[in-house]
């Protein structure tokens, strides 16, 4: 007997094929700005991965199934996240890489948390960052927002999505400028606002924040602003009468990273300002990023980053970069799960060379490695029973084509199982049409 192990998602092969045509488009879009491949190992000693946030209680510790009990811990465990290894991968080898590095991720991470829609304990995230040294430029901030836009942009099968973007110096900015004396309490606070009532917080920001009645409006009035015109945007905000550098320098960042984006505005995909938004860690420090998907909103955000200006540090360099992290599978999984995506086929071949007899096997091997040496993948019938049933072999595995060696001095026949028709072919020069080349994403639509 099996049994299921929750937050650990194991996906069917129509899904997989789903899940890698995200990555492809993923990885061709990042490798067109430049950015390098990188897989970091997945344990880290806990010292690393307790070192940012406190996420302690999520860490999956690794430990020898025969250890002695004096053992102890051996101080190892799986990555949480990618973006803590890749802060120690950066430290570790800062004197061969080439600053600002460029890096793209698409790995397996592992976090204890209990399972729910959308959160898993084994899942792929999609990162990419950029870091320098000692000082990152901003116009890196405005590029990251725009290379995961049109990332996702690429992914046209999934629902609608909305890239969210603020800047905690304009939140930092703004909170001091109305007199808060404990700010990083006022922003965990405004962070809860996508859970927790807006006249919850305005009292939680009174209690716990040590603000008055007048300086907890005006953060809620703050946080009511979500513009996708940079313009609009910044009359809204400098309406509220409030004259800080730290927040003006804040508004002009957020509104660079708007106009960068813009021309990739659609009907599928937008971006805005939320002023909500503050991200609860620590280390970010300017732009912070979150996405949204159309109809799953409850999932929060699918897609996250931001500014950390002192993520990595030896004691004598340090660190600045700017990054955001795409979660594969908290994207696509609830996709799969109300059956909205699948792929046409559940396996790659294109051919199925029908067997007509045992003996023929070997001929039948060689036109399907033909086939295969010109990018066409094909297999042989697992047996020579009647075609009819070979037919039907192939059609319940989604294999398009069935190929009919013929006697020699006639001519192969192929036939598209779908329409039925059956033509003359050669396995040197036979090509099918381009969409049968490789399963394709099909978007189910569900009935009501």
């Amino acid at each position: 007997m099996t049994t299921s192990l929750s937050g650990f998602p194991e996906l069917l092969p129509s899904q997989r094929f789903v899940e890698q045509e995200v990555i492809d488009r993923l990885r061709h879009t990042f490798e067109l700005h430049g950015f390098a491949p990188l897989e970091s190992r997945s344990v880290e000693t806990l010292d690393t991965l307790l070192s940012k946030g406190e996420i302690d209680k999520e860490v999956y510790v690794l430990r020898r199934l025969q250890a002695d009990a004096d053992e102890g811990d051996v101080g190892l465990g799986l990555h949480y996240d990618l973006t803590v290894p890749f802060a120690r991968y950066v430290l570790e080898n800062a004197g061969r890489l080439e600053f600002p590095f460029r890096r793209y991720q698409i790995q397996k991470v592992w976090r204890g948390e209990r399972p729910q829609t959308g959160r898993y304990r084994e899942f792929v995230q999609a990162d990419i960052d950029v870091v320098d040294k000692d000082g990152l430029a901003f116009h890196h901030d405005a590029e990251i927002a725009r290379v995961m836009a049109e990332a996702l942009v690429s992914l046209d099968f999934v629902p609608p999505l909305r890239l969210q973007v603020n800047n905690r110096k304009l939140l930092q900015g703004f909170f001091e400028g109305i007199g808060a004396s404990d700010v990083p309490a006022v922003l965990r606070t405004v962070d809860r606002l996508d859970k927790v009532p807006a006249e919850v917080v305005g009292q939680l920001l009174i209690d716990d924040a040590g603000l008055n009645a007048e300086q907890a409006a005006m953060c809620l009035r703050l946080a009511d602003i979500r513009a996708g015109d940079p313009d609009e945007l910044n009359r809204r905000v400098h309406e509220l009468g409030v004259a800080n550098p730290t927040f003006q320098a804040g508004v002009d960042e957020l509104i660079a990273v708007l106009r960068g984006c813009t021309s990739l505005a659609s009907d599928r995909f937008s971006v805005e300002a939320d002023l909500r938004i503050a991200r609860g860690l620590d280390y970010y420090t300017g732009t912070v990023f979150e996405t949204r998907m159309t109809g799953f909103e409850s999932l929060g955000s699918i897609c996250s980053g931001g500014r950390y200006d002192s993520l990595a540090s030896d004691g004598t360099a340090t660190y600045p970069g700017v990054g955001i992290s795409l979660g594969v599978t908290r994207l696509l999984m609830p996709l799969f799960q109300q059956g909205l995506l699948t792929a046409s086929r559940s396996v790659p071949s294109v051919v199925l060379v029908a067997l007509p007899t045992e003996d023929a096997r070997a001929e039948c091997s060689k036109i399907a490695d033909v086939l295969r040496g010109r990018g066409i993948a094909a297999e042989v019938a697992p047996s020579a029973d009647k075609y009819g049933k070979q037919i039907r072999y192939a059609d319940r595995r989604g294999i398009p084509f069935v190929w009919f060696p013929q006697n020699e001095g006639a001519r192969d026949q192929v036939r598209d199982i779908r329409s039925g028709e059956q033509v003359d072919a050669e396995s040197s020069t036979w090509t099918p049409p381009a969409d049968d080349l490789h399963p394709q994403v099909v978007i189910q639509k569900v009935s009501e």
